[in-house]
């Protein structure tokens, strides 16, 4: 069972574009352990964010993992392109219109870590046919598809779900929330069972990155 101590994961979303590589230096100096990347095709959700070329500069410019969360109807046809971009795990939705085992497995046989996703409305039980596939789980704590959001309470209920159901299955996929994290949200995730926090605008926004990220790890 994960239990090495939390790892946080700025979502690269909230980032300065402009100033893209001094910015991932910056929250990599300050202690980040991954880099969240957001795919959105203005389909699945209701706006448009990055592409492959995009994740390829921010490699460029990461020595941290790439945790690449696609937000696609149709994530199957891009698994390769961001695998070779330099995706370290790829999430897809449990929504997605794509057959959901096959891209994982798909995801899987290229070496990298296979995740699966939830929209705020959908019951985390339809997420049991796939845990034993996955090595991540991410909750959405959020609507997908737009930072600055607030965290919605309820969503804790699906992370101590996913808790029980990884011990109770003998698992070891991570649990990963995104989605109106900070030192508040962060650490009610973490008592509930999270692993992984995703926090854009409270990292990114922050004066201090590095007392953002020690806020998150409680």
């Amino acid at each position: 069972m994960p239990s090495a101590g939390t790892i946080v994961a700025p979502s690269v979303l909230a980032a300065d574009y402009g100033h893209l590589a001094d910015e991932i230096r910056s929250v990599e100096l300050a202690g980040a352990d991954w880099h969240h990347v957001d795919i959105m095709d203005g389909h699945f959700v209701p706006n448009i964010s990055f592409g492959p070329d995009f994740q390829k500069a921010v490699r460029a410019a990461a020595r941290c993992p790439l945790d690449t969360h696609l937000m696609l109807e149709h994530p199957a046809a891009f698994v390769e392109l961001f695998a070779r971009q330099g995706s370290e795990g790829i999430t897809l939705h449990v929504e997605a219109l794509d057959p959901v085992r096959e891209t994982l497995e798909n995801i899987r046989s290229r070496g990298l870590r296979p995740g699966i996703s939830l929209r705020p409305g959908t019951p985390v039980e339809q997420l049991e046919p796939f845990l034993a596939a996955v090595g991540l789980v991410l909750v959405m704590t959020v609507e997908p598809g737009f930072g600055g959001q607030s965290f919605l309470p309820k969503m804790l209920d699906k992370v101590r779900w996913l808790k029980r159901r990884r011990a109770e299955l003998g698992l070891s996929y991570r649990i990963e929330v995104d989605g109106g994290i900070n030192a508040a949200t962060g650490r009610e995730c973490a008592r509930a069972g999270a692993d992984v926090l995703v926090a854009g605008t409270f990292i990114y926004g922050a004066p201090d990155r590095a007392k953002a990220m020690a806020a998150l790890r409680g």
